[in-house]
């Protein structure tokens, strides 16, 4: 049960998700067409699991002493702005969209997520998780997921749905590595680090630069992540291995950012945004559909034969994925 909770952390709760399809989230009119400067308004469930919840602080408020609050409404901001000046894009939905969230849901809850339209932040039972609104790639990794869902989604399952967290996994992380001014070289390429509490054998949920090595603990098992696809895990459990398989393409995201070099958003980032936000990804993508998109989205940047381009090719080949 434990080992589950872990490769179902930062989905989340799937069930708990918009049950609405991409076309018709797609469909629903802009929710905001103002500049685009963030508009954030946080929530307090109070240990209930009823959504939103009495707001306790709304955008240009002052901080509330509320630590997980008042963290929230800043990486909240810090996500929006990545995306807005990274890829010029307003909000999660790129129409302006408010970003919502609410703060101690549940009671000992050991998840964060979001649900569709908002972020939701449990506490952790603080025996295996301690915080969730603590690592700013939490929140980039669940907000990502509105990124994902707007741009025409991935069906959450199987090779489609690994790639979903994927997505969210490899943008969370470039979200930390923008606000820390990281390059490719100086990030730690871990997901959810400081989550864990101290008794815990483990650094983080997910490492892209080696998965498969994020915990090894007599409680909650080792990190089951394979890091190539001759180790591709088969299993009918966690939507078809999302959370396990992910680590494939984090491992080819990662090759990819560090043979290129540099500030990683700017161009190995700009290949997989460019190619997610394209419409053109379908639904049921496997991992050598979206491979070789990236790769044709690299060409069409940097040209074909490009360090760029040869860069995702060699990463995606490297973890045993085949690029036409």
């Amino acid at each position: 049960m434990v080992r589950e909770l872990v490769q179902r952390t930062l989905t989340l709760d799937h069930a708990k998700r918009d049950t609405r399809s991409a076309a018709q989230l797609i469909a629903q009119p802009p929710k905001a067409t103002a500049p685009a400067t963030a508009n954030r308004t946080i929530h307090d469930a109070g240990r209930k699991e009823a959504l939103p919840g009495p707001t306790v602080r709304s955008e240009g408020g002052p901080a509330t002493g509320d630590q997980a609050a008042d963290q929230i409404y800043d990486w909240l901001g810090v996500t929006f702005d990545f995306y807005s000046t990274a890829y010029a894009r307003n909000s999660i939905d790129g129409a302006g969209l408010p970003l919502v969230a609410s703060v101690h849901y549940g009671v000992d809850y050991d998840n964060a997520f979001w649900d569709g339209s908002q972020m939701v932040y449990g506490d952790g039972d603080q025996q295996i998780f301690t915080t969730f609104t603590g690592p700013l790639d939490v929140t980039g990794h669940e907000l990502t997921h509105g990124v994902t869902q707007y741009s025409g989604g991935l069906a959450y399952e199987g090779q489609s749905g690994a790639l979903n967290e994927s997505l969210s996994d490899v943008f969370g992380s470039l979200v930390k590595q923008y606000h820390l001014g990281q390059t490719a070289e100086q990030a730690d390429w871990l997901i959810g680090q400081g989550m864990f509490a101290s008794q815990v054998n483990g650094v983080a949920l997910r490492s892209m630069k080696a998965p498969g090595t994020a915990y090894d603990d007599p409680n909650l098992g080792k990190d089951p992540q394979p890091a190539e696809m001759a180790h591709y895990v088969d299993t009918d459990s966690d939507n078809g291995g999302v959370h396990i398989n992910s680590g494939i393409p984090n491992r080819a995201f990662y090759l990819a950012a560090t043979s290129i070099g540099g500030h990683a958003w700017e161009k190995a980032g700009r290949i997989w945004y460019d190619t997610i936000t394209s419409k053109k990804v379908p639904t049921t993508a496997d991992f050598a559909t979206f491979a070789s998109m990236t790769y044709a989205t690299a060409g069409k940047l940097f040209g074909v034969k490009s360090t760029e381009s040869d860069a995702v090719r060699e990463a995606w080949t490297t973890v045993g994925v085949k690029v036409t």
